[in-house]
């Protein structure tokens, strides 16, 4: 493995941490997908990923790893390696405070149990994650792991539309598949079929963010803030689409909706720069 890509895996690793555990603040100008499509990821296997995770341990962290890795290869029935699984999962979690690794260990325990909410829980995991991630490689590693996921509960749950909308979104949001058409059409047959399912409407929302449809983008997230008035992702989304589509009145409109959902002192602030900038502009 190439020095820069172990250095550049170990930023999104830290990165997504941070912002986990910190918190994601107003949507960013270029979307996920969009810097996705843009640059070209290289493929990211999980052990390029768990050598950059490694290197944020402690000697006494790495040890107590080495004896619970090798704990899963001696694991000879599946309720043994599930349970060192989670136990993997437990301490990148709680001990390291890394997510990628326990994003992973607990998606291996959760194929191995194969129950729908297991399934499901990790590959929701993955897919939120995806929007934390800046790292465009590594979103598409966890997309398509994610896709794995939803796939396996869907065999379970074939007429789930959550975990349609969800697959779908594994598509957008991580640039895999040959035709990013085909996530959205997945999304879009359960908004046609059920208007009031707000997950699609928000997803397709945010695939028109990503694809520079602001217009469309803003008809459904006006749906989805209709329907969810507290729903301040839709509402901090909405604004920022009012704002790349060049319509400074709605966009200001929204950010200051925002703030009466808002508690967080830093996130006022930051739309309060943000509208301070459109009165400028």
């Amino acid at each position: 493995m190439k020095k820069q890509q172990l250095i550049l895996v170990s930023s999104g690793v830290v990165l997504l941490c941070f912002i986990y555990f910190f918190g994601k603040t107003i949507p960013p100008k270029k979307s996920p997908g969009a810097v996705a499509a843009a640059t070209g990821p290289k493929e990211i296997s999980f052990n390029t990923i768990l050598e950059a995770s490694k290197q944020q341990l402690s000697p006494a962290q790495q040890a107590q790893i080495a004896q619970l890795e090798t704990a899963v290869v001696r694991g000879d029935v599946k309720e043994q390696q599930v349970k060192v699984y989670k136990q993997l999962a437990g301490f990148w979690k709680d001990s390291a405070h890394l997510l990628l690794p326990y994003a992973y260990y607990s998606a291996q325990a959760a194929k191995l149990e194969n129950s729908q909410k297991s399934l499901t829980f990790a590959a929701q995991f993955f897919l939120e994650g995806i929007r934390r991630q800046e790292d465009p490689g590594l979103q598409r590693w966890m997309a398509g792991e994610a896709k794995e996921l939803f796939e396996k509960a869907l065999q379970i749950a074939p007429g789930n539309d959550s975990l349609k909308v969800g697959l779908g979104s594994c598509y957008i949001l991580g640039g895999i598949g040959e035709n990013p058409m085909e996530g959205i059409k997945l999304i879009r047959e359960v908004a046609e079929r059920d208007p009031e399912n707000m997950y699609a409407q928000f997803m397709l929302a945010l695939g028109g963010m990503i694809s520079g449809q602001f217009d469309k983008a803003i008809d459904r997230l006006l749906k989805v803030v209709h329907h969810q008035p507290q729903n301040i992702e839709a509402i901090l989304m909405l604004a920022d689409a009012y704002e790349q589509h060049k319509d400074k009145a709605n966009a200001v409109k929204w950010y200051q909706e925002s703030k009466k959902h808002v508690n967080n002192a830093d996130l006022i602030k930051e739309i309060d720069e943000r509208i301070k900038l459109l009165g400028n502009n």
